[in-house]
Formats: C-alpha cells, structure tokens, sequence
C-alpha cells in the first residue's frame, strides 16, 4: 500500500497567468516543496544534508496535465517514494484539489490520494557529492537511508 505525505498550500496570486490559472512551472515547484516536506517528514533536513555533502539532483521531470488549479483555491501536494535504491530514488507526485489534511492529516495510505487529481508526475534523482560524483547513500548517510527507507515502506 502507498504511503503519500500530504503538504497543502493556498494558490498565490503570483502563480496564476493571464488565463487565472496557476502557470505550469508552479506545479514543479509544488513538487519541489512536497519532496523537501516528505524528506523533512523522514527526519531529514536538506540543508544539513548539504552540509554533509549529499547532493540530490533532478535528473527526470515527467508531468500530466489534467484540470488547472486557480487563485486562492487550495491545493494538496501529495509526494510518496515509487522507488529507492542507495544511489537513486524516484518521486511520485499528485496535486489535489482542496486542502485533503483536514479529512486525513499529514499522510495518506493508498495507491492513489483521494481528491481531484489537477497535476500527476514526479521526478527521479541520484545521491552525489559535492563533486558531483554519484555517491551511495546507505554508505555516507546510514541513518538516513534507513529513516527513508522506512517511510517509503518498500
């Protein structure tokens, strides 16, 4: 069964175009902010990742299209792990229509969260260093793998 960590946001002003939609790039920011939160949720804070010298770069971005958020409207990024190994992880990603927290909290078990699918894709990355080495995880960061690890239930 899925395990997807729930993040909601109120659409901004300044992410909508002139159609009063919110502009596609926002999604993948979305993304972003629902990948940190579910690693943050693991917990693990990027920065000290980074601090640590563990990199985790995008190197794949898939998105689908399906109905436009608006202004003001609120929106739930939903982010599970589809896959983990010690040198790469891919993301899933769904954003829904209206705050879903407040019915199910900050996680939700299922293969697919309930709501109004808007946007459905993800995002894959590999572990590397400051040099940009891939590097493996479970080797220079055990205690994290292992916190990730768990929380994908994989």
């Amino acid at each position: 069964m899925a395990k997807w960590f729930l993040h909601p946001l109120r659409v901004r002003y300044q992410e909508t175009d002139q159609m009063g939609v919110v502009y596609h790039i926002n999604y993948l920011n979305w993304f972003e902010i629902g990948r940190t939160e579910w690693v943050r949720h693991a917990g693990i804070a990027y920065k000290e990742m980074e601090t640590r010298g563990l990199l985790l770069p995008v190197t794949d971005i898939e998105a689908s299209f399906r109905q436009p958020a608006r202004y003001d409207e609120w929106v739930t990024v939903c982010t599970q792990v589809a896959e983990m190994s010690a040198i790469r992880v891919r993301f899933q990603s769904r954003i829904v229509l209206g705050d879903i927290t407040q019915q199910h909290g900050a996680t939700y078990e299922g293969d697919e969260p309930p709501g109004d699918h808007l946007v459905t894709g993800g995002t894959r990355h590999v572990w590397v260093n400051k040099d940009w080495k891939p590097v493996r995880f479970d080797r220079e960061a055990p205690e994290w793998y292992g916190a990730m690890k768990a929380l994908t239930g994989l």
